[in-house]
């Protein structure tokens, strides 16, 4: 089922654009209205055993479809040892990376600014003292470092999960690029973005709620390009931001889902966000290039895996939109 009617631009709700940015978005949104033709649906449907390799690949990878997968990490002995007193008693005092931000929005548009967190080295004791409140912060702290911070931080935790998703890395023919591991606040957010990687998501405890746009929707997600900046702790325990002088503009999407400004940003309300709630014990598969913002419930904890993808006619089909869609906004 297509996620979308066949699109309609009326000509006395052009936004101020003039007649001739009006009939090139509408060429922009007949093309799309071709490609969502091709199957998207209107929500994401679970599975309730993983798939056979060829059955992954044809049903979900291959049309770029998101799905949740119940039964395919029952067995994990994370499920049931990854208590808090379990990784304190393994992880302990090892030193490790968290992302520390005033307000819980990591790599995120702040201040005409996209802004990356402060890395902090701490100990991963001290971290859950944190996030059990058992010590009072201002601050929002999240183990979320995506350089595969399992294999290489939290070693020991490897053998509770699986180095690999073995149906994917068969149906993909390789081996995952990265394996992260996620646990932190609830007021810890990821802001609205896309990536160049197959995303077997995988919930340990808690709960991940997300917000999907599918690729088809780029003409109505703004982007822009912004002045990369990192916060610092300043001695009286503030934040400051400090611009990246030396590096290049970050393009990043200035919207918040949530609370979109249809003023600023009127086309987003053509887009058709999917949501769902990926619960303990389930998997998502969030294909590449889709658009995803992140909430979870405190204290969620989460591993992933990142397949590269392929640079195919499915990317070829989003650069040529992406391109399309810059054409407009800037004729």
């Amino acid at each position: 089922m297509a996620a979308y009617g066949k699109p309609e631009v009326k000509s006395d709700q052009n936004d101020g654009r003039s007649v001739k940015q009006v009939d090139q978005l509408e060429d922009v949104k007949l093309f799309l209205f071709a490609w969502t033709e091709l199957g998207w649906t209107e929500s994401v449907p679970y599975l309730d055993r993983p798939p056979s390799p060829l059955e992954f690949y044809r049903e979900w990878v291959s049309p770029n479809k998101p799905c949740i997968i119940r039964n395919a990490i029952s067995h994990w002995p994370a499920l049931k040892k990854w208590t808090s007193a379990y990784l304190r008693e393994v992880v302990g005092s090892k030193v490790v990376s968290v992302a520390v931000t005033p307000n819980g929005y990591a790599d995120a548009v702040f201040q005409d600014r996209f802004v990356m967190p402060e890395e902090r080295r701490m100990p991963f004791m001290d971290f859950l003292d944190i996030v059990e409140k058992k010590v009072t912060s201002p601050n929002v702290f999240y183990v979320q470092k995506q350089c595969s911070n399992l294999t290489e931080e939290f070693p020991e935790l490897v053998c509770d999960v699986q180095p690999d998703i073995s149906w994917m890395s068969e149906a993909l023919g390789k081996k995952p690029d990265a394996v992260n591991f996620w646990l932190g606040e609830s007021a810890a957010v990821t802001s609205l973005h896309k990536d160049h990687y197959e995303n077997l998501y995988c919930v340990i405890s808690g709960e991940k709620h997300f917000l999907l746009h599918p690729p088809s929707d780029r003409p109505f997600i703004p982007y822009e390009l912004y002045q990369p900046a990192t916060y610092h702790v300043s001695e009286d325990g503030s934040f400051e931001i400090v611009d990246e002088k030396s590096a290049d503009k970050v393009p990043w999407i200035p919207l918040d889902p949530l609370n979109p400004n249809l003023e600023q940003y009127p086309l987003y309300a053509q887009a058709k966000a999917l949501r769902c709630t990926v619960k303990a014990g389930e998997m998502l598969y969030l294909p590449s290039l889709w658009f995803h913002h992140v909430q979870q419930s405190h204290g969620c904890i989460a591993v992933n895996y990142w397949y590269d993808m392929e640079y195919d006619l499915k990317y070829s089909y989003y650069q040529l939109l992406d391109c399309l869609t810059k054409a407009v906004e800037v004729s």
